[in-house]
């Protein structure tokens, strides 16, 4: 109704996490790189920065096991291709890696037998399934 104060939008309250110019924090650094110690090989995938989500990247082995870190922004590739020595995708040009797509559906899978089999055992000891 009245304009008190002299604005003339409201400001939103979405803003990332961490500014554009931020990079890896020292422990991600450090968890990434032992990650990546005893593997033979490794692919990492930058996923960019969203509302929500500040910058990350996705690091796939060669039986498609991954894990995921915030790298802050830009400067976070940079240091992660000097500091780690793989191969850095950008995961919107590329997508991800098939061995990882395949992984997530294996391990969804015995997930789902896993819960079945104690449905079961539930139901074969007279308890009601989904309580």
């Amino acid at each position: 109704m009245f304009n008190l104060f002299g604005r003339k939008a409201p400001r939103s309250n979405l803003r990332p996490p961490r500014g554009p110019g931020d990079t890896v924090r020292p422990h991600d650094l450090e968890f990434l790189q032992q990650w990546i110690k005893d593997k033979p090989f490794v692919e990492a995938y930058v996923e960019p920065e969203t509302l929500v989500n500040e910058m990350s990247v996705v690091l796939v082995d060669d039986r498609g096991v991954f894990v995921r870190r915030r790298i802050g922004g830009p400067k976070g590739i940079d240091v992660l291709i000097k500091k780690l020595g793989i191969p850095v995708y950008d995961v919107e040009e590329t997508g991800y890696p098939q061995r990882m797509r395949e992984r997530i559906e294996l391990e969804r899978i015995i997930r789902k037998r896993e819960e079945q089999k104690a449905r079961r055992a539930k139901f074969e000891r007279g308890e009601h399934p989904d309580s």
